[in-house]
């Protein structure tokens, strides 16, 4: 991945990130994943306060978004995922239902939890989508673990305004 690398902020106090990662299309969640802790890395997090959640699948995710939210353990949470179109509608709602929850934990926890939960409206696993979502997703990797320490950069600066 030749990317270059903008100029992110990043808070002064990095605590433990939660990546949680679908067992479905592990082959692919896991360019997700690596990516975005290859950036968290590169923004100054250390491996052990990197920890990575496996699940069965998407759906699973906001329940065990939100009991890793009331433990108080975790500065943040990255959830990935790819949610693909098996030639039946289910996906869509599945999709949603992940999103919605997810929101949900973020608001009701005041947790930032960010989604790298894909849902790609063809998906074949012929090689040409296969190669397309690999280097796609280690960007979308990349580009969640960005939006994690901006964000919680932007927190921290609100923080003096919340006493």
């Amino acid at each position: 991945m030749n990317q270059t690398h903008p100029t992110i902020p990043t808070p002064s106090r990095r605590g433990r990130i939660a990546l949680l990662a679908s067992r479905w299309h592990p082959e692919l969640v896991q360019r997700i994943t690596g990516a975005a802790t290859q950036e968290l890395h590169r923004l100054g997090w250390t491996a052990k306060q990197i920890e990575l959640h496996e699940l069965p699948g998407a759906f699973e995710f906001p329940l065990y978004a939100l009991r890793l939210a009331e433990a108080g353990q975790h500065q943040a949470l990255i959830a990935c995922a790819l949610v693909v179109d098996g030639g039946i509608y289910r996906h869509e709602f599945v999709a949603q239902a992940v999103i919605d929850g997810l929101m949900r934990v973020q608001l009701d926890s005041r947790m930032p939890v960010f989604s790298a939960s894909l849902t790609p409206q063809h998906f074949h696993e012929h090689a040409v989508h296969q190669q397309f979502f690999h280097e796609h997703l280690a960007i979308k990797g990349v580009e969640a673990a960005q939006a994690c320490a901006t964000t919680l950069a932007a927190h921290e600066r609100l923080a003096p305004l919340a006493g």
